[in-house]
């Protein structure tokens, strides 16, 4: 029998431990995990929450949600970062160039992440639930980045 047969594909692998990631986020709308990945080898990790230090949407509740902001709105009153984001600063933290990586994301960038990708050298996004943000993807398609939202069984 041969083993390689049975091995979980790479874009599978990465996409799970996105949503394993995901798991550590305190966001109380949408739990979402990121993980940059070049040469087959993961370089950061993210997920969304409240900056380091502060008090999470899971303490003090969220503000968008009292509100009844829709999904994709208003985001700047939102205390949390996008797990984008995080996978971004964790890798500036630590001197990693991202020049060249793939994206693994639970969800589809929105637009401000988009933006912050393209700058970072992000040749390629992988997700896999959608988000209502058609600028976001038109502009990662100008970029000429990748965008690709994966299905697969669990």
């Amino acid at each position: 029998m041969n083993k390689v047969a049975e091995r979980i594909p790479w874009d599978a692998y990465f996409m799970r431990i996105a949503q394993l990631v995901a798991e550590r986020s305190t966001c109380i709308r949408r739990k979402v995990g990121a993980v940059i990945v070049r040469d087959k080898h993961i370089l950061t990790t993210g997920y969304n929450g409240a900056p380091k230090g502060l008090a999470h949407c899971t303490d003090v509740g969220c503000l968008r949600e009292e509100l009844g902001i829709p999904s994709g709105e208003r985001v700047e009153i939102c205390r949390g970062i996008h797990a984008e984001q995080n996978a971004l600063v964790q890798a500036a933290r630590f001197g990693i160039s991202l020049e060249g990586g793939t994206l693994y994301s639970s969800t589809q960038p929105c637009v401000t992440c988009a933006k912050l990708l393209i700058n970072a050298g992000i040749v390629k996004i992988l997700y896999l639930e959608g988000y209502a943000d058609k600028l976001g993807k038109e502009m990662l398609s100008e970029a000429g980045v990748e965008l690709e939202q994966l299905q697969f069984e669990e």
